[in-house]
This record gives C-alpha cells, structure tokens and sequence, in this order.
C-alpha cells in the first residue's frame, strides 16, 4: 500500500494555515475533484477521499494537534500515549457507488468505511454539503451511516453512530460564497484592438469534452495585457452566491509598417532626396487612410511629422485619440545616369564651396 500523502500537502497550505485557509483550500478541491463533474474518473474520486480525509483531521483542532506531533500514526493505532491509537468511534469519509453517496462510517479518524445514502443524487448532495436553503434530514438509526446536516447550524452534524461519535467538520447549509474567476487568453489583430470588434472565442475543455463557444465584444483601444472581464461566465456560486467572472487576457499582433506606443502610432516615410533638399508633399499610410503631409524644404533624416488624432482611441473616452508620429526617411537613389550624376557632382562642388566661404566669414 502507498504511503499517505502528507494532509497538508494533500490540501495544498502551508502548516501554519488558519481555520479559514483550510476550509478554503479543501472547498476549492472538493468541487474540483467532485465525481459528478468527472463522471467514471476513478482517479477524481480517489482524490475526492483523500482531501476529505485530511479536511476530517486538519479541521478538528485536537486532531490537528496530534496529526502535527505524531503524523499519521496518530490514527493508525501506532502512536505513543497521547495519540488516537485505537479511537474506534472516529468517522473517516466514505466512498462513491452505484447506489449513491456512502456515509461516514466508523474506523479511525483517517480511515473509512462504506456506508450508504439511498437515493441520493451527487450534485444535490454537494450542494448541501457546500450551502443551500435547507439541510438533509437526519438519519439516526442502529446502523452508523449517514446522520445528517443542519441547515443552518453553521456546520455539519456529525456522521457516524446513532450517539454522533465522531464525525466530520464542515460548513453549513446556509454558507454562501462567490465562484472564483477563470482566466484564458485571447489573440486579436492590431485592426480589431485599434478599432474593436464582436469575435467569437471557443474556449477548450480541461476534461476533453466540447469547448464552450462566447460571443465577446472587443473594446476599440485595448492593448495587450488587458483583459476582458465577461461577469457571470466564471465557476458557480456556493449556495446563494454569484457566479465568478471569466477574464481574457488580451494580446494584439502586429500590423506592418505601424507600432504601437501606448495611445500613439509611429509609421516611416520615404522621401525621395529632391523633396527633403526642396520640401514637397508625401503621402503617409495611417489606420484611418492615406494623408498628404507637407514636407519642409530641408528636411532631415529622422525628422518626425505629427498627425494630430490618427492614433489609437481611449478605451475611457471615444473623443480622444492618440497620434500618429511619421518618421522621415530620405530614399538615396541607386541608378542614376550619367548626366544626374554630372548635376550632382555640380552640386557637391557648389556646395563645399559654400560651406568654405561660412567658414572664412566665421573666422
């Protein structure tokens, strides 16, 4: 037989973990692992028991004293005086079988025996175990089983015997509690963050099953490393309360020729040399079409033309856009014929000569 996993590892808290950190982490896997949502896992149910059972013992105090002195051998009949060798009246957590959910029978406080509730179907049973309006009805007889929860005690009535020796401490009927958040990515293109978009997003089942399909609205402005929060699409609600949200982390690709900084846009231009030397127009893509920008006689490689409100929108204020920022750059040419590189050459002379004369009238 295989060694028993350490509870608190079993429960996944450290062991210094308060009351309500326990019952959180045992709530969290007892949902996870519960047989209704994965129907003939041999596996789940195993886990289901083995987080139940160490829940039994790190929820009792006394017994969670004794489990941190001695370790399992508190329970298993092996431990020195002061242990819980031989406590025959302890209930230990049942299994799962055709005929329904099996109780709380007797053995050690780590251990169990099968016990049955007749009839009952899993999902209500977990409902009651984890809240509701009401809680079952109590089932006392000279059989040990399954004796019952009260609905609003706060928490269980105890399994075992006819006299309520032992048993298992949990939550109330009237416990409620918010579905925790899920999180999952999204990709989207530059065009559909810049612009928003309605895109339909499948998202894929952990078991294997059929992924669930979502009709969600892309915000016009989004960036990556923002979410999308769909309220209500997260895992149920504990009793009466609210089901979690679903948060999609957003990432946008990119787009050719445009990047993206913050709310601003930031393309190039090509200039032919003539139009930087004698200034001109330039035609300069943007997200919105083309725009005809001036170009400055004497313009310098790396100059930056400013296009007011051609940038991304503001996902807090549909009037208010970002820039685009166009970067010049001066195409040099490559062919040229014999007589442009004559009128060239005719230039860099005039130039140097230039260039000389200001700095003789300099000195």
């Amino acid at each position: 037989m295989a060694a028993k996993r350490d509870y608190y590892e079993v429960l996944g808290v450290k062991k210094d973990a308060d009351e309500n950190t326990i019952k959180k982490a045992y709530r969290k896997l007892a949902k996870k692992y519960h047989p209704d949502s994965n129907a003939g896992d041999a596996g789940a149910e195993q886990k289901f028991k083995e987080v139940t059972e160490a829940y039994n013992v790190l929820s009792d105090k006394e017994k969670r004293k004794l489990y941190d002195r001695f370790g399992h051998a508190a329970f298993d009949g092996s431990a020195p005086e002061g242990g819980y060798a031989g406590a025959g009246n302890g209930a230990g957590f049942g299994g799962f079988g055709g005929s329904g959910f099996h109780g709380f029978g007797g053995g050690n406080p780590g251990g169990y025996q099968e016990y049955h509730f007749e009839g009952g179907d899993m999902d209500d049973i977990l409902k009651q175990m984890f809240g509701g309006t009401g809680g079952f009805g109590s089932r006392k007889s000279s059989q040990r089983g399954f004796r019952g929860f009260d609905g609003g005690n706060g928490g269980f009535y105890q399994y075992g015997n006819g006299a309520g020796n032992g048993g298992f401490h949990g939550f109330g009927g009237d416990y409620d509690e918010n579905g925790e958040d899920l999180h999952a990515d999204v990709s989207i293109s530059f065009d559909e963050a810049a612009f928003g978009c309605e895109k339909r997003i499948t998202l894929s089942d952990s078991r294997g099953g059929a992924g669930k399909t979502l009709q969600v609205h892309i915000p016009a402005g989004i960036d990556t490393g923002k979410s999308i929060r769909l309220r209500g699409k997260g895992m149920p609600g504990i009793g009466k309360g609210a089901p979690g949200d679903l948060l999609l982390r957003v990432t946008v690709g990119e787009k050719p020729g445009f990047e993206r900084k913050g709310s601003d846009v930031y393309t190039t231009v090509q200039i032919p040399f003539t139009t930087a030397v004698f200034g001109g127009e330039a035609v300069v893509p943007t997200l919105y079409g083309n725009v005809v920008c001036k170009i400055r006689e004497g313009t310098q490689s790396g100059t930056k033309i400013r296009l007011r409100g051609k940038g991304i929108v503001s996902m807090k204020d549909a009037s208010v856009h970002g820039d685009q920022y166009a970067v010049v750059q001066i195409a040099v040419p490559t062919r040229l014929s014999e007589e442009a590189k004559r009128k060239l050459k005719e230039y860099e002379a005039a130039a140097q000569g230039a260039e000389r004369t200001r700095q003789r009238g300099a000195a």
